[in-house]
């Protein structure tokens, strides 16, 4: 699964890298080193062809939700199940979005202890989550913009941390994810390379929702 994760480049950076229009009001935006689910995140959307960065809720809220905490918390969407289940099918046909991260954090369970790790592309500063989204109108014209992030079956070298990844869309299938190239984007749906992450455990303080800057993911101080 996924549910932290950091976006450390700057907004215009970002919007550089996606071809996408910046949103103003992210511009003085700094680094994010732990991004908890129903806080904001950054998404790239294509609407008419045309990619622009917009600010979305971390957790999706389906249509039959009277209120954002009406059900379930839905950060993540299984990408086995996604074209069946009720609450994403729709989304995952028609409003498909890229979510930039810099990395994430997992936890391994052995027992009752669980230990944080810092997941991060071995090759590139970057990556893109597959993510879908919609809007959701709820009492009195709230409207938000909500979205979850995209998760397939961890691969053999990360399945000792945790059995569920993000789904990472490389550069040369964004286009496709998006809607831009056609059809075709359930074939984007499988594990990434086994060299793709590179990871090290961390120390305690990411758990906290409130713990921010890079220290969170320096390796982990351990005893001799």
């Amino acid at each position: 699964m996924c549910g932290r994760f950091a976006l450390t480049l700057p907004h215009d950076a970002v919007a550089r890298l996606f071809d996408a229009a910046p949103d103003p009001s992210l511009m003085a935006r700094g680094p994010r080193w732990n991004i908890c689910p129903t806080q904001e995140v950054e998404a790239v959307v294509s609407e008419d062809g045309a990619r622009r960065m917009a600010r979305m809720r971390w957790g999706f809220i389906p249509r039959w939700y009277k209120a954002p905490n009406d059900g379930p918390l839905l950060i993540n969407a299984r990408s086995e199940t996604i074209a069946e289940k009720p609450a994403f099918a729709e989304a995952a046909r028609e409003t498909r979005c890229l979510i930039p991260a810099s990395g994430f954090y997992e936890w391994r369970t052995e027992g009752k202890a669980k230990t944080p790790f810092w997941l991060h592309p071995a090759a590139t500063d970057h990556v893109a989550f597959a993510g879908i989204w919609r809007e959701w109108a709820g009492p009195e014209g709230l409207r938000l913009s909500t979205v979850a992030i995209v998760t397939t079956a961890a691969n053999e070298a990360l399945s000792a941390i945790h059995h569920r990844l993000p789904l990472v869309i490389p550069p040369e299938d964004r286009a496709l994810w998006l809607g831009e190239a056609g059809k075709g984007a359930a074939l984007l749906m499988r594990p990434p390379a086994e060299d793709f992450w590179a990871f090290h455990e961390v120390g305690p303080e990411v758990n906290r929702a409130k713990a921010d800057g890079p220290a969170l993911t320096e390796p982990a101080a351990r005893l001799v």
